[in-house]
């Protein structure tokens, strides 16, 4: 992965979280769906969060983006109240489904933000060609979204996301609806972008192998009530085609599968020593 170790000591982490929970009231009861989150973000990190269905995962990405308020504790995006963070624009979002509009162009897709924020069209203009080549459509522009592939919808999405230029990169298990092979391009892809924007990327996943390819730490989630069960570091250098052959990209696997299980996680894994191809194959939760 780009390096990411020239962050300023100085500068307020991308994403602080302290004593974060959150309650929904039922008809019949009340539900916790998160409790006691402490985490932080630095600048130009990349962190997965992972962990079974119903863990809180989602609800904790859109607290960080204030389209959910905490019932407790505190949350602070670049230093800033989550609230005053959103109004300033400071993160861009992308979901599972791309969310583009038919009738616009690619490139009037990405400049939607900035229109809506009341940018020149010249201004709006250059910032999409920019974007286009970043994520490989410069080709595309006049298409419009069903003219293209799911992978590549995917690409304007994220492309649509940084239009503004956000620190903060937020993203809710965007490739999950991918087959195999487009979705391992697309990581490969965020890797790159990740990497040359220097946005910090919050990344939600159901996938195992997804979250130890792409990510700097991996979050791991308990069971409902969501809390934090472990935090692993992954190091495994800059992210090519043999990363995911790689015995530390194996390694992490059993790490983060093991903590999901509630087990002691181990530090190291034989170097020689790899998952089964039935286990790979079950990578996903």
């Amino acid at each position: 992965m780009t390096a990411r170790d020239d962050l300023v000591d100085d500068v307020a982490p991308a994403v602080e979280l302290r004593g974060v929970g959150r309650t929904f009231a039922t008809r019949k009861n009340t539900v916790v769906a998160l409790q006691d989150i402490d985490l932080t973000i630095a600048r130009g990190e990349f962190v997965s969060l992972i962990g079974p269905s119903g863990c809180g995962k989602s609800t904790l990405l859109r607290i960080v983006a204030d389209l959910l308020e905490p019932s407790t504790g505190e949350v602070r995006v670049n230093g800033k109240p989550a609230r005053q963070a959103r109004l300033d624009q400071d993160y861009g979002i992308a979901f599972q489904q791309a969310g583009l509009l038919d009738w616009r162009t690619v490139q009037a897709n990405i400049e939607l933000p900035l229109e809506l924020h009341g940018v020149g069209k010249p201004q709006r203009r250059e910032r999409a060609r920019e974007l286009l080549e970043l994520v490989g459509l410069a080709d595309f522009a006049g298409h419009r979204p069903p003219q293209l592939s799911g992978g590549m919808q995917q690409r304007v999405a994220i492309a649509r996301a940084l239009a503004e230029r956000p620190a903060l990169l937020l993203m809710d298990e965007p490739f999950g609806a991918l087959d195999e092979m487009t979705r391992e391009r697309m990581q490969n892809e965020l890797v790159r972008i990740a990497g040359e924007t220097g946005a910090a990327v919050v990344f939600v996943t159901h996938s195992i192998p997804e979250a130890v390819f792409l990510s700097d730490r991996v979050v791991v989630m308990s069971p409902r009530p969501g809390r934090i069960a472990e935090i692993i570091p992954v190091a495994l250098g800059a992210r090519t085609e043999d990363t995911r052959e790689a015995p530390g990209f194996y390694a992490g696997i059993t790490q983060v599968r093991e903590a999901l299980r509630g087990r002691p996680v181990p530090d190291t894994v034989e170097v020689g020593v790899a998952l089964s191809a039935a286990d790979r194959a079950q990578g996903a939760l």
